[in-house]
């Protein structure tokens, strides 16, 4: 396998050098940012990336006001209690993308976040807890318990709240494969994506990296090299 020095040596001549590469970077994980993270506000960002899946991001970011309003800021407790009638309505709600298949997800993520806050105190804190060289372990458990939080879904999610973890984006997916490991164009299978993380968690012993900065440093290392904007 190459050595990460090897890619991040790449992306940075790809990006201008050393320093422009840093500040192409995401903000360092902050565990304890994390964990005092509200679960409404976990319910909130399950619920924009169950929506933006398989849609325009911008219609949903330019909606999400609506989205905040109708699904009464996203208090799982309040969710849980509301009867019939309320989700029957908000399948004519013009103020949200009335998709009733990921609005009845919204119900079922709000239970899902109550019982790891139960079991753990909030939904922040059990992710504060978990460690990113088991990133495959907690996709499973938001997959299995969780309603549509799988696949890249699950990934997004973990990443718009602060994890430390990676994304099998097309361009991540080239650069590992280039590096040489043996993983399909498209990372779905649970063997590919435990070679996945077995060769994030030697390029993070390797650099005493961030996961979210090997990831990015990856994705800027390969495919078209697109201006910053």
């Amino acid at each position: 396998m190459t050595s990460f020095k090897t890619i991040r040596t790449r992306a940075e001549k790809r990006k201008g050098g050393p320093k422009a590469l840093d500040k192409l970077m995401p903000d360092k994980p902050d565990l304890k940012r994390l964990a005092r993270l509200g679960d409404d506000r976990i319910l909130a960002e399950m619920t924009k990336r169950v929506f933006c899946a398989g849609f325009a991001w911008s219609v949903i970011d330019a909606k999400w006001d609506g989205f905040e309003d109708a699904f009464l800021r996203f208090q799982p407790a309040k969710l849980s209690f509301q009867p019939e009638d309320y989700w029957e309505g908000l399948l004519r709600d013009a103020r949200i993308v009335r998709n009733g298949a990921k609005i009845m997800s919204v119900r079922e993520n709000a239970a899902f976040v109550q019982e790891i806050a139960k079991e753990h105190g909030s939904f922040g804190k059990f992710l504060a807890q978990w460690p990113p060289s088991n990133e495959v372990g907690l996709l499973d458990l938001l997959t299995r318990r969780g309603s549509r939080l799988g696949g890249n879904t699950g990934q997004m999610l973990l990443r718009f709240v602060g994890w430390d973890g990676f994304v099998t984006s097309k361009d991540v997916v080239a650069c590992l494969r280039d590096a040489g490991l043996d993983i399909a164009e498209e990372v779905k299978s649970k063997g590919d994506l435990a070679r996945v993380q077995a060769q994030f968690n030697a390029w993070a012993e390797e650099t005493g990296l961030p996961y979210t900065y090997l990831s990015r440093i990856c994705a800027l290392s390969v495919g078209e090299n697109r201006g910053e904007h």
